[in-house]
């Protein structure tokens, strides 16, 4: 275990733990990790602990965490065995209840066998299985483990406690797993439409296979999946068998190079596939019988996977994948698009907003595909865009609202093959349409802007909500100040001293958390929009704004500071933030924000490097003064901030109102006149 999780069993911060390890020579030595970050053993830590009388009551998740992130195996076959155990309890727990009677020893020696009838039930024979049975000296090591992960499951169940185990894991290695974001697999999944027999050939963690569960009500269902990474399969596999009641089969291999699965003929198939894989078997593969379509070229591994896909599924059959925004054009695969599009095997072209799944910075495509019976005699495809409906900064997209317009205008079409057209969402385009020398099927190219179809409702509504915020504006302006005034002398304090001396406590933005809050990002606060980012799972403990905290960025030169209001309060303060909190009987949260936004105490407070500039908040001044004199500074620094976002609203519906008259002069839905 970490110095932070040491800090989370004895309740404290992480520098106490740094402290004892300095001043306690008999302080557990490190077992492992590297010298800025060592890693200790569990039970020396606990022994410890509870000598000094520091050990805190711990939760039986966390110690189930700890024992299983310090296995002496690893995570992954901790996970593994784990897995295997709480599937044992969830479906035969008398076994479990007579293995686990007697000692660790017994328990080691009676558990395979009971594993093989519960394993060999749910995934088949041994030799065809991708979790295989734990042999009895590998067990034992895993014996408290597995004791502590069964008495997590008394609680909430065998599923929780596996999933929670296993999102973890997976949060805590984010680099190693590609992950698929829930709502969107949901989206996938309801796409597809309910199938009782699905794959997933790069099933990854097995969320698209999950979610098409929860679209296909009733028993029956079979889900099939591959991925390339052994481990992985087997922690895929007991999470599906541990949150369905269908027949699972998972396989270990490369779906291209070596299919496991060459006769299924399933009702669908969901598939997030490796990107830009230049070595995905073109060389050995130039003869398969897959490529239906056209042999794809070396970089065209997404178009490999469309094929592989739908070669995998019945006639009538539906394929949903998610595809790099690059494959709707490169002209590399022009000739694989076009057939697809003759042949009626593509159906949609869906392109979601930036920020729906990693890479996070492209709008990346969903390519909705239905192998044909038979040949169309007029065939269509649909194209729609749901780029409107990203979230602001880093929050994500408005996955309800993405959704409930993907699958109108994915329902309407489907069900009679036509679809009227909507400026900027989707449209209904015949596919001779497309088959030019490009073949080019990004939406944004084929949509009618949004101002299209006499939608000039929209422009109105704006430009009476900009008229109602320039007389606002125009309210709030400042009256020009009196000028010829010397600047009076008055003595000052900084930050630092008002916070040695009681008046304000500062805090500094974490890099991670164990929180699930908005996260209140430096863009954030530069904005002024509301708090759109995430933490990443860590064993920090964040900071949570109070209405009243001032926050102040650190990076970038600019002379800005934020008073929380309440519509702010409880989100987690991100990093290159400090968060100022006064003392209400000592300072006045807007006269300090304000004084801190001066330019010459920001510039005497900065440090120059040559790319950027970083801000020393201690360093910053204000005046000494009385309460009621800092409340006077403090109505009028309010009165600026409402005038400063009245400008903001300003400048943002203006933008808005000019491209709109742009777009409706040019495609004629406005009079010049």
């Amino acid at each position: 275990m970490t110095a932070a999780g040491i800090a989370r069993l004895a309740g404290v911060g992480r520098a106490a733990v740094s402290n004892w390890r300095r001043r306690h020579a008999d302080f557990p030595k490190p077992v492992g990790g590297t010298e800025t970050s060592p890693s200790f053993a569990l039970a020396d830590v606990e022994t410890w602990l509870r000598a000094q009388g520091k050990l805190a009551e711990v939760p039986p998740r966390e110690r189930v965490w700890q024992q299983l992130a310090g296995h002496p195996e690893g995570p992954v076959t901790a996970l593994v065995h784990t897995g295997c155990v709480l599937l044992l309890i969830h479906d035969r727990p008398t076994l479990w209840l007579d293995a686990s009677a007697g000692s660790d020893e017994r328990l080691a020696a009676m558990l395979p066998a009971a594993l093989d009838q519960v394993l060999d039930a749910r995934f088949g024979p041994a030799p065809e299985r991708a979790v295989t049975t734990p042999i009895g000296p590998r067990l034992l090591p895993s014996v408290p483990l597995l004791r502590g992960a069964a008495e997590l499951a008394a609680g909430p169940g065998a599923r929780k406690a596996y999933e929670f185990l296993l999102g973890r894991h997976l949060d805590a290695n984010p680099r190693q797993y590609t992950l698929t974001p829930g709502p969107l697999a949901g989206l996938m999944a309801e796409l597809a439409g309910p199938a009782r027999t699905v794959l997933d050939p790069a099933c990854g963690t097995g969320t698209l296979l999950r979610a098409a569960v929860a679209t296909t009500p009733g028993p029956g269902q079979e889900l099939y999946g591959q991925d390339d990474d052994p481990a992985l399969t087997a922690l895929t596999a007991l999470r599906l068998a541990l949150s369905t009641d269908a027949t699972v089969r998972i396989a270990a291999g490369d779906s291209l190079r070596a299919d496991a699965l060459p006769v299924l003929r399933a009702d669908a198939a969901l598939c997030h596939p490796p990107f830009n894989e230049r070595n995905w078997g073109h060389d050995e593969l130039a003869y398969d019988p897959r490529w239906e379509y056209g042999f794809p070229a070396r970089t065209e591994s997404e178009l490999a996977w469309v094929q592989h896909a739908l070669a995998r599924v019945r006639d009538g059959g539906t394929v949903v994948v998610l595809m790099p925004p690059a494959a709707a054009s490169r002209r590399s695969g022009r000739r694989i698009r076009a057939d697809l599009l003759r042949r009626g095997a593509l159906r949609a072209v869906i392109a979601l907003p930036v920020g729906a799944a990693p890479p996070y910075n492209l709008p990346l495509h969903l390519w909705v595909l239905r192998r044909p019976e038979k040949a169309p005699a007029q065939p269509e495809l649909l194209v729609a865009d749901a780029g409107q409906f990203a979230g602001e900064g880093r929050g994500g997209p408005d996955w309800r609202s993405v959704r409930d317009a993907v699958l109108d205008a994915w329902n309407d079409f489907d069900r009679t093959g036509r679809l009227d057209d909507r400026p900027g969402l989707a449209r209904c385009l015949p596919v001779i349409e497309l088959l030019d020398d490009d073949v080019d099927l990004a939406p944004a190219r084929h949509l009618p802007p949004p101002t299209a179809a006499g939608d000039t409702g929209r422009l109105t509504d704006v430009r009476e909500r900009l008229d109602e915020t320039l007389r606002l504006t125009a309210r709030l302006t400042p009256a020009a100040p009196a000028t010829g005034r010397a600047a009076p002398r008055r003595p000052l304090t900084t930050v630092g001293e008002l916070a040695r001396g009681g008046a304000l406590t500062l805090r500094t933005g974490t890099h991670g958390g164990h929180a699930r809050v908005p996260v209140l990002t430096d863009h954030d606060v530069l904005t002024g929009t509301g708090p759109t980012g995430t933490l990443p799972e860590s064993d920090e403990e964040p900071v949570l704004t109070r209405a009243g905290d001032v926050v102040v960025p650190v990076l970038g030169g600019g002379t800005v500071a934020r008073v929380v209001d309440d519509t702010t309060a409880g989100a987690a303060l991100g990093r290159n933030l400090v968060l100022l909190r006064p003392d209400p009987a000592a300072l006045d949260p807007w006269f300090l924000a304000g004084f801190l936004r001066g330019t010459a105490n920001h510039r005497q407070a900065s440090s120059y490097a040559s790319t950027a500039t970083r801000l020393d908040v201690r360093r910053l001044q204000l005046p000494r003064l009385p309460l009621d004199a800092q409340r006077g500074y403090g109505d009028r620094f309010r009165a600026l901030d409402e005038f400063e976002r009245a400008l903001r609203l300003a400048g943002r519906l203006g933008e808005q109102l000019v491209r709109g008259m742009y777009d409706g002069l040019t495609d004629g839905t406005v009079d010049p006149d």
